[in-house]
């Protein structure tokens, strides 16, 4: 057997395993039982994240709206779902700021668990993956106390009124 034909015959032998099955992939989802909310609470409100921000949340019968900036200003997002009892179900998108094109927005799926806290604190608990994953990473906010939820609040405008300055290009 020739070096061609060889090579041949072990390149048809290895691709199988280098190439993806062909298909979709099955999405990771929580599997998440609902409970009822906790005596006298609503989802509607402020929660905070030290690197999500505020995430101001407002219920619309059974759909929740809400919406953050990160607290680098990085970047604001938009997230909204079904509630269940104490479980919500979302899609998200973050959008970053100074960006454009296909890379400038994220999108997923998610989840939160609303429960108390140590000193009856509200939380939410839950996770956010990427694309049609509703799991991959933790999503863990602290309601605030005293703030009502202001979706214009956050927008798409550059943080601080406009472009960075001084690059050099002027």
């Amino acid at each position: 057997m020739n070096v061609r034909a060889l090579l041949s015959v072990f390149a048809l032998s290895v691709t199988p395993l280098l190439i993806p099955g062909c298909g979709t992939q099955e999405s990771k989802s929580a599997n998440i039982a609902p409970q009822n909310m906790p005596d006298g609470e609503s989802w509607e409100g402020v929660y905070f994240h030290p690197v999500y921000g505020n995430l101001h949340m407002i219920e619309q019968d059974a759909n929740v709206v809400a919406k953050w900036q990160r607290t680098d200003k990085s970047a604001w997002g938009r997230l909204s779902g079904t509630k269940n009892g104490n479980v919500l179900h979302f899609q998200w998108t973050e959008h970053r700021y100074g960006m454009v094109g296909p890379s400038a927005a994220t999108k997923g799926r998610g989840y939160f668990v609303y429960k108390m806290g140590k000193e009856k604190i509200a939380e939410l608990d839950g996770q956010y993956g990427m694309e049609q994953d509703e799991i991959g990473s933790e999503w863990h906010c602290v309601k605030q106390q005293h703030q009502v939820p202001n979706l214009n609040s956050i927008t798409g405008d550059v943080p601080g009124g406009g472009a960075p300055q001084g690059g050099g290009f002027e």
